[in-house]
């Protein structure tokens, strides 16, 4: 398999926060503050391009506050992007504070990212394109659930494979499970994380979970953090692969550089489970800085 990756998804400022002691109420804690450039489907498309897939585009929507700063930095790092300037609402902002153990706790506000809408979609987007990659964010909001929809549609036309990251746990449980599996039906790979997965299935195992899933989608591929992942096809979990062991700054991004370097290596035509490793490598580098994106080599 070779060809261009195609990700829609959102493309977000970070404000990064690694306090080291517990918050303090009321008053204030020290920590290390830095404003980089984010969001899930953005760093899936680094991070595939880092991981030498020569073709990688994305789509999603922005303010014009940070506009040409995103799209200088998403060049930089070796993909196209295809921004829409959205004159009314600013670009997504995610606030992330990162303790002392690395762990994130993310403070969300979707700005433009959810209001990509029918406009912004082209079938021509697909041409010369050989996966469709959707970040699970957009499910959340009417405008931008709508144009996943159609993408997928089309993909499934041209006989583009698709894959789906479910992105977040809290919102999946806020719009309800079902209603998430019912809009994503139809994709060929799912990307979750273990929370993601037991509470799509409201099973408390992750490999039990990646399984069921594995029922009604062909291949899924279930983060560990520094546990690794799982790869599940046919309703069996087929390997368990291993995350090399390093010294954690952030977590922040990591399940997008496991995305991303998956899917860069099943373009160049890697088994799953090679895939999955390739995605851990790259997750593991990514816990070593802060923020979501590749480091500068």
């Amino acid at each position: 398999m070779s060809g261009g990756l195609l990700v829609v998804g959102d493309v977000v400022t970070d404000v990064v926060a690694r306090h080291r002691a517990p918050l303090a109420r009321a008053t204030d804690t020290a920590a290390e503050i830095r404003t980089l450039p984010g969001g899930a489907g953005a760093n899936a498309a680094c991070w595939a391009a880092r991981s030498g897939c020569a073709d990688v585009r994305l789509l999603a929507r922005v303010g014009t506050d940070r506009a040409s700063w995103h799209e200088e930095r998403l060049a930089a790092a070796g993909v196209r992007p295809l921004l829409v300037r959205d004159e009314e609402a600013p670009t997504a902002t995610v606030v992330a504070l990162v303790d002392a153990a690395a762990e994130r706790t993310f403070l969300t506000d979707g700005g433009a990212a959810l209001r990509l809408e029918r406009g912004d979609w082209s079938p021509h987007l697909l041409d010369g394109v050989s996966h469709l990659h959707l970040s699970g964010y957009l499910f959340f909001a009417g405008p931008s659930r709508e144009v996943a929809s159609q993408a997928m549609a089309t993909a499934r036309e041209r006989g583009v494979p698709v894959s789906v990251d479910p992105a977040s746990a809290g919102f999946i449980e806020d719009s309800g499970v079902p209603g998430f599996l019912a809009a994503v039906e139809g994709a060929d790979v799912l990307l979750p994380n273990a929370d993601e997965a037991v509470l799509l299935t409201g099973l408390p195992d992750p490999s039990d979970a990646a399984a069921e899933l594995s029922r009604g989608f062909p291949l899924v591929a279930v983060t560990l953090g520094a546990s690794g992942a799982l790869v599940a096809a046919s309703g069996r979990t087929l390997a368990r692969v291993s995350a090399p062991r390093v010294r954690a700054v952030d977590s922040t991004g990591a399940g997008d550089a496991f995305t991303g370097a998956f899917l860069a290596a099943r373009l160049s035509g890697a088994p799953p489970d090679a895939a999955a490793s390739a995605g851990c490598r790259a997750g593991a580098e990514a816990v070593t800085v802060l923020g979501g994106r590749p480091p500068a080599r």
